[in-house]
C-alpha cells in the first residue's frame, strides 16, 4: 500500500486500546499482519521515536507510531460499498490527473481506499475501508469470495465456448479456478451474448482474459455482486457504509463459514 492512503503532515496520537503492533499497522491500512511484521523486524517502524523489533509490543494511547517516518493514526475501521461507474480509477489519487472513485465520496472524512480494483472501464460495486487487515482478507488469493460479474461479450455464448472457464484455465502463465456462468441474453442479429461469471479470485484483469481465452471478447463489465452485497437499491455514482452483519458475512465467506 502507497505511504500517500496514511500519511499526513503531523504526528498523531494513538487513541485505541492496547493492540499488538502488527495488528495496530494492519487495522492503519499498512499492510497486513504478516507485512507488518516484516517492517517491524526491518526496522522501519518507530513508537515515540525509538526503533521498535519486538514483535510483543502492545500499542497504547499516547505511542506516536511511524512507518519510514511517517506517521500511523489507528482510525476506526469502516466499510463502504460504492456502485462505480465507468471512467474512474480504483485509485486514492492518480499522477494523470484522471478522476477517482475518492472524488465520488468527498464526505468521507476516514483515509478510505479500495479492496482490491476495477478497471477503468468497468463499473459496479466495489468496497472501500481503511481496514488493511480486513482488505488482505477479501484480496488474497487463499480465500474465497465469490464475486458476480456481467458481461456483454462479442460473439455467441454457448456450451461449448464457455465449459473451459468451468474447468479452470491458465491465463499468462496464472492458473485460474473454475468460474461457474449463466447465458442471460444471446442477440444473434447483434452478434453479442450477455453472460453472469462468478468467480472467487482477483487476478488483474482476470474477468477479460478469461472471456477473451475463450474467444468472447468483453465489450462491457460490471460487477453486481460481491458475497452477498448486491448494489439493489444504491444508483450508479452513490455508496453506503456497511452494517456490522454485512461485514462480518463477508468475513465468514473469506473464512470459509
Amino acid at each position: 500500500m502507497s505511504q500517500d492512503m496514511w500519511q499526513n503532515n503531523k504526528p498523531y496520537l494513538t487513541k485505541v486500546k492496547k493492540m499488538r503492533i502488527n495488528k495496530y499497522l494492519a487495522h492503519a491500512g499498512v499492510a497486513s499482519r504478516r507485512k507488518a511484521e516484516e517492517l517491524i523486524l526491518a526496522g522501519k517502524v518507530t513508537v515515540n521515536n525509538v526503533p521498535m523489533t519486538n514483535l510483543g509490543y502492545q500499542v497504547s494511547t499516547g505511542d506516536v507510531v511511524e512507518v519510514n517516518g511517517v506517521a500511523v493514526y489507528n482510525e476506526e475501521p469502516v466499510y463502504y460499498l460504492l456502485n462505480k461507474p465507468r471512467g474512474y480509477i480504483s485509485s486514492v489519487s492518480d499522477d494523470k490527473g484522471r478522476q477517482t472513485v475518492m472524488d465520488l465520496m468527498p464526505q468521507v472524512k476516514e483515509r478510505i481506499y479500495p479492496v482490491g480494483r476495477l478497471d477503468w472501464d468497468t463499473s459496479g460495486l466495489l468496497l472501500l475501508t481503511n481496514d488493511g487487515e480486513f482488505t488482505n482478507m477479501m484480496t488474497h488469493p487463499s480465500h474465497g469470495v465469490d464475486k458476480v460479474y456481467v458481461a456483454k461479450v462479442e460473439g455467441q455464448a454457448n456450451k461449448e465456448n464457455l465449459r473451459p472457464l468451468t474447468l479452470g484455465m491458465t491465463i499468462e502463465g496464472k492458473k485460474v479456478s473454475p468460474a461457474r456462468y449463466e447465458i442471460i441474453k444471446q442477440e444473434k442479429t447483434k452478434n453479442h451474448s450477455i453472460v453472469s461469471l462468478t468467480i472467487h479470485e482477483g487476478q488483474n484483469h482476470q474477468v477479460k482474459k478469461m472471456f477473451a481465452a475463450a474467444g468472447l471478447p468483453v465489450q462491457k463489465l460490471s460487477r453486481i455482486q460481491y458475497g452477498t452485497l448486491t448494489l439493489d437499491g444504491l444508483p450508479t455514482g452513490q455508496f453506503r457504509r456497511l452494517s456490522k452483519k454485512e461485514v462480518s458475512q463477508l468475513i465468514n465467506a473469506a473464512q470459509g463459514k
